[in-house]
């Protein structure tokens, strides 16, 4: 892979304290239909209400559902919150966060055959929506039909569950992201022909994942690369279910994310 560097200029101390306390993203709710669908959104810096910015999803693991709107910050939120990428890439970033008793996407799991150690992951497509994740589908398009958004700039990524949720959103609403980074989830290969011609996304997983078996991200480079998406895939040799940890390490990710467009 290319590695490509950039010189950032420093921000004084103050800033990067601030920047760094997850204060930067404000407590919301969403309402609809009596569900209530809580998230954080984080504002670019100097943020200007006449200017159209890139929106970025951020869609978190099975760990971090509630209702306390805390706990979706625990993964990644600092990368976007980093004062130096906050410099180089503005946009505005929501988290939101699953309910307890749901996932993103819609999931069936089962103990392997082979190694009951393991699970096995279906993804249905033959049946509605969750409703946390038709929440987050109507805040996003809130935001594009109420907010400063740059429609040619929305990017959409998710580790674990998250990362399956990723998925589920491309083929829920197709042409509506201009890239996505799903990590270390999976997919129904059979959907990629709703969004995947010429579609910008990156992939990433460890090989030694326990939780989420690598191949479910094999199955869906393979059905990417069938239909001619724009596939980048990173896989981490020895690497177990945390190789969120290595994708927010690389140096061109948001660099890459953000040169992509509709």
């Amino acid at each position: 892979m290319k590695i490509i560097t950039a010189f950032i200029p420093l921000f004084t101390l103050s800033l990067l304290l601030s920047a760094q306390d997850n204060s930067v993203y404000q407590k919301k709710f969403f309402i609809k239909n009596n569900d209530t669908l809580r998230y954080r959104i984080m504002y670019p810096l100097n943020y200007n209400a006449h200017k159209k910015y890139p929106l970025i999803l951020f869609l978190h693991g099975a760990g971090e559902r509630g209702n306390d709107n805390e706990l979706q910050l625990v993964h990644g939120s600092k990368l976007f919150a980093n004062p130096l990428n906050m410099e180089k890439f503005p946009a505005i970033v929501l988290f939101p966060q699953c309910s307890s008793d749901d996932f993103w996407g819609n999931i069936r799991r089962e103990k392997s055959h082979v190694d009951s150690s393991k699970l096995v992951f279906e993804f249905p497509v033959d049946i509605p929506i969750g409703k946390s994740l038709s929440l987050v589908s109507e805040l996003l398009d809130s935001f594009v039909t109420t907010r400063n958004v740059n429609t040619k700039r929305i990017y959409v990524g998710g580790l674990s569950m998250g990362g399956m949720g990723t998925f589920e959103i491309l083929w829920r609403k197709p042409g509506f992201f201009a890239a996505a980074i799903p990590i270390c989830g999976g997919g129904n290969e059979t959907k990629v022909k709703e969004y995947g011609k010429k579609f910008p996304i990156w992939v990433f997983h460890g090989d030694a994942d326990p939780v989420v078996d690598v191949n479910n991200s094999r199955k869906m480079v393979a059905a990417l690369m069938t239909e001619n998406a724009k596939v980048k895939y990173t896989e981490y040799p020895g690497v177990g279910h945390d190789s969120w940890t290595n994708a927010f390490a690389e140096p061109t990710l948001l660099q890459w994310l953000f040169a992509q467009k509709k």
